[in-house]
């Protein structure tokens, strides 16, 4: 496996997981965006532990590092998502990749960050700060995994919002332009969503809310709800729950994510 650090900016930057048999096999890729309420980055398991998940499955993976706490404000963190795609898409030979097979995966508030990618890919703010071609930046399919959705009803989590706007008034105007149910467009790439039933730290209406406004613009989406679960179980395995009854899951949401992709997403 080949693995570097790129960084993007003064502050992003991605790591690499590279299979060392890219040479004679053109993988998918997958941008991974781990939670931390815009805070800090969950790197190791919402991170490391999933690029290698990914890597078994024939993906090449690469883990962002994200502006979080109030270091940069909105849409800083898309900016720098964007950048992470037009890298990866710019060096595909060297990672063994197809650029027309790119994907997202985000958890908590980098589900949000992933979910902001699906829905506003077209922002014009990314194409002021980065030059690229319209829709360079745009994954082929996004996976959420208990996502942060929205900033404007009950079931917000607001603390990740106000790290994301850089404040601790935001204006309804702000909380808008950050709740991406509102955000939905007929352009918004398909998702696959994941979420507890049971999770406290983000409730699982977010992820209805998003659902929601996808099935009204008829744009393919598939989630799965699990009965019970702690926010933050990631794969749901021995690994990620690090002892962690609350963070095991019977089902590996993982093979069903890549399923989805081969199945109904990718043009492989």
């Amino acid at each position: 496996m080949k693995n570097e650090r790129i960084y993007l900016d003064d502050i992003a930057y991605i790591d690499t997981y590279i299979a060392d048999e890219t040479e004679n096999y053109t993988r998918r890729a997958i941008l991974i965006i781990p939670g931390g309420a815009y805070y800090n980055v969950v790197s190791g398991r919402e991170g490391e532990s999933v690029a290698f998940e990914f890597l078994a499955h024939g993906f090449n993976a690469f883990v962002l590092n994200y502006a979080v706490n109030r270091a940069k404000t909105f849409p800083a963190q898309l900016i720098e998502a964007s950048c992470a795609i037009k890298h990866i898409k710019d060096n595909y030979e060297k990672y063994g990749i197809d650029p027309e097979e790119i994907y997202a995966v985000g958890f908590s508030a980098g589900g949000h960050l992933a979910a902001s990618l699906a829905t506003m890919w077209d922002k014009k703010e990314i194409y002021d700060a980065i030059d690229m071609p319209y829709g360079y930046n745009k994954p082929k399919g996004v996976i959420l995994i208990y996502p942060v959705i929205s900033a404007v009803s009950e079931y917000s989590s607001m603390f990740s919002i106000k790290n994301l706007l850089g404040t601790d008034e935001p204006t309804c105007e702000q909380l808008k332009a950050v709740s991406i149910e509102l955000n939905v467009k007929e352009t918004a790439v398909p998702l696959f969503i994941v979420h507890s039933a049971s999770d406290t730290t983000v409730p699982v209406e977010n992820s209805f809310l998003i659902a929601e406004a996808y099935s009204k613009l008829k744009i393919p989406f598939e989630m799965h709800i699990y009965p019970t679960g702690a926010h933050g179980f990631s794969l749901g395995n021995d690994i990620t729950s690090k002892g962690r009854t609350d963070l095991l899951q019977r089902e590996k949401w993982i093979d069903k994510a890549v399923s989805w992709i081969k199945d109904y997403i990718s043009e492989k």
